[in-house]
């Protein structure tokens, strides 16, 4: 079954307005529970405000700081599409690693700017990110369009230079949208007060975009994990996304060999019909193939996975003792493990500033990420982390893990 939440994270300068935001679209889609909003509406009454979604947004931290209300890491709100969940991470060191490690995985973003203040240095390396993760999925979103008076000529200034930034680190937002976060312009409604924007509220806009695929779905990946040997010989794994069923056409990778399953076994159980993404299980072939810990069974129609012995990544270096070009590390992808070399450090940045360190460089160091090229030392079987996370996401080291990378390109 098909999860129908979206998941994306809101990036841009630390003034541009992400937690009015927020609270905006809390609001907006009546997420909030009723008691937090009227003592937040009596205090905003008290001190002679109006209604301020960012003070909203700060009451509610509060209270998640002593575990109360919301959690860490996601706050939830839907509309009649489906549900969101919106990742908020609290710096770029803590979410970069947990986007290449995989344990918070956005599936698109918003970038927002001001009207006023145009495009800063902040925004520019929070774009960055998602072009480090390889994001697609992107709305910029022009904020505080109600300090500029709904001024068509300064929204179309910004968002040029806004754009013009973009491609150059390959991102093509899909959408650019004039808004007032604090007023609500463009957020959830229409209104008058910009007629010469004719595009989508940011809330149709994010019900435009595509959730990632269930694994279920996806083309079938069973990782070799070991081969039993008893009165039958059991290829034993996990399906990481796909079914197998008996009777399919299979091909083991990286040798190519194929042959069809004969049945699938299971403790104590009796023809298994299947086993689906997620389920850990064993296999008889009706051929005896030659596969070890570590090979990929695959459908031999359709998508396949590349067997390569070079790839493009992005990496994040977590160990404080720094990483050398040319030194040898264990490389290890599902359940994958081969020496490799680091043979280019095409670009590092520091994950704490977003600021460009160096290109062509020869090291690595702590909590810095880096664009490598990976050189295994033999083949092996992945995709891009686009593609297919769960062979498309890797780990350089052996107990200690080193560092987390997601793959973005193959071969190269």
């Amino acid at each position: 079954m098909k999860d129908d939440s979206l998941k994306f994270v809101i990036v841009g300068h630390i003034d541009h307005g992400k937690s009015t935001l927020i609270g905006r679209l809390l609001y907006d889609t009546d997420s909030l529970p009723p008691d937090k909003l009227e003592e937040v509406q009596q205090i905003c009454e008290s001190l002679g405000k109006d209604m301020e979604f960012g003070y909203l947004m700060d009451y509610l931290e509060e209270e998640r700081d002593q575990g109360i209300t919301i959690d860490t890491a996601q706050i939830f709100f839907n509309t009649d599409k489906r549900n969101y969940v919106i990742i908020d991470a609290p710096g770029h060191v803590e979410f970069l690693r947990n986007m290449i490690s995989g344990s918070s995985l956005a599936e698109a973003a918003i970038l927002i700017v001001d009207a006023e203040e145009g495009v800063k240095e902040q925004t520019k390396r929070h774009a960055y990110i998602l072009s480090l993760l390889g994001l697609d999925q992107v709305i910029a979103v022009i904020n505080k369009m109600d300090l500029v008076d709904y001024d068509q000529q300064r929204f179309e200034k910004v968002k040029k230079d806004l754009v013009n930034f973009l491609s150059e680190i390959d991102i093509s937002p899909s959408y650019v949208i004039p808004i007032s976060a604090k007023e609500g312009d463009f957020v959830a409604r229409r209104t008058n007060l910009m007629s010469w924007y004719d595009g989508p509220t940011v809330l149709e806009a994010l019900d435009t975009f595509e959730t990632r695929e269930p694994a279920i779905d996806n083309p079938m990946r069973f990782v070799v994990q070991d081969v039993y040997k008893f009165d039958k010989r059991i290829v034993v794994g996990r399906v990481e996304s796909g079914t197998v069923r008996p009777g399919d056409e299979i091909r083991a990778l990286p040798s190519g060999e194929t042959t069809k399953v004969k049945s699938i076994e299971e403790f104590l159980k009796e023809n298994v019909a299947e086993a689906g993404a997620g389920k850990s299980t064993g296999i008889i072939t009706e051929d005896k193939l030659f596969v070890d810990r570590g090979n990929v069974i695959v459908h031999p129609n359709g998508h396949m996975p590349a067997v390569t012995d070079t790839i493009r990544a992005n990496v994040f270096w977590m160990d404080k003792k720094p990483f050398k070009k040319g030194m040898g590390i264990l490389f290890r992808c599902a359940t994958q493990e081969v020496t490799c070399e680091v043979d280019r450090i095409n670009k590092v940045i520091d994950s704490s500033t977003l600021g460009l360190i160096g290109e062509d460089v020869d090291e690595i160091r702590e909590r810095e990420v880096a664009d490598v090229i990976i050189k295994t030392q033999k083949p092996v079987v992945v995709e891009t982390f686009s593609k297919m996370q769960e062979l498309g996401r890797f780990v350089l080291g052996t107990d200690d893990t080193r560092a987390a990378g997601i793959i973005m390109e193959l071969g190269k």
